[in-house]
């Protein structure tokens, strides 16, 4: 039977769920530029979104039953998460950083120049070229870039949910593996539908505007997104 302390416990797992989540940029902005720049669908980005955010839960979930085993207290295992969390937000650092470049490399090599064109009457022409076009070669970067979700997958896999685990510590203390199991579970659907709406909301919004002559850095404005968010996350603490 779950007891009172546990069903608050659970509420509070929701609210934090929400919380963590939305103030936490690197919940849901790499799946935003990652989208618009990759002109993924919504549902694949939603499903990419959402296994991404379960694995972010049960990474979380796993370490706290590894550290009950081994009989580590809270502090030690706040420490771990807290390491994870520094780690995780580098990775995004790195990972946004390397984007930012090879999308900026791919903008200025698809530039627009001229070439001039000589017709057979001695006429001459000054025709406007790209060597890539994003809308011809979308499909072909697609399946040529397909490890991009693996990536997002293993980062989210890899960093912490610091709130989580002090939340499951007390009905594990008291052996109530019904009680850990609502506690993970409510904090888990609370951040995992918190990452899915922001993500659907500003799909939604981001469907009407056009970048124009910045779609070629489209790539760019992805990297710089994600690296941005790493860096808030590493020295602003979100």
């Amino acid at each position: 039977m779950i007891s009172n302390e546990i069903w608050i416990l659970a509420g509070t797992a929701a609210a934090l769920g929400f919380f963590h989540t939305l103030v936490g940029p690197d919940h849901y902005l790499p799946f935003i530029a990652m989208a618009k720049a990759r002109h993924w669908a919504l549902r694949k980005t939603l499903a990419i979104a959402f296994f991404s955010g379960l694995g972010h839960v049960l990474g979380s979930v796993l370490l706290g039953f590894i550290g009950l085993g081994l009989g580590l207290a809270v502090n030690r295992l706040e420490a771990t998460e807290s390491w994870r969390g520094n780690a995780a937000a580098w990775l995004f650092i790195g990972f946004g950083f390397a984007y930012l470049i090879w999308g900026l490399h791919r903008a200025f090599k698809n530039r627009a120049h001229h070439h001039a064109h000589a017709h057979a009457d001695g006429a001459l022409h000054d025709h406007l070229h790209q060597h890539e076009s994003e809308h011809v070669h979308v499909h072909d970067l697609e399946k040529k870039t397909n490890i991009t979700p693996w990536i997002l997958f293993t980062l989210f896999v890899f960093g912490p949910c610091e709130p989580l685990i002090p939340l499951i510590m007390y009905p594990a203390a008291k052996h109530s593996m019904a009680g850990v199991a609502l506690v993970a579970g409510v904090f888990a659907v609370a951040t995992i539908a918190t990452m899915l709406a922001i993500i659907a909301l500003s799909a939604w919004g981001l469907s009407f505007v056009r970048l124009g002559r910045l779609e070629r850095y489209a790539h760019a404005l992805a990297g710089g997104a994600i690296f941005l968010s790493g860096l808030a996350v590493q020295f602003l603490g979100l």
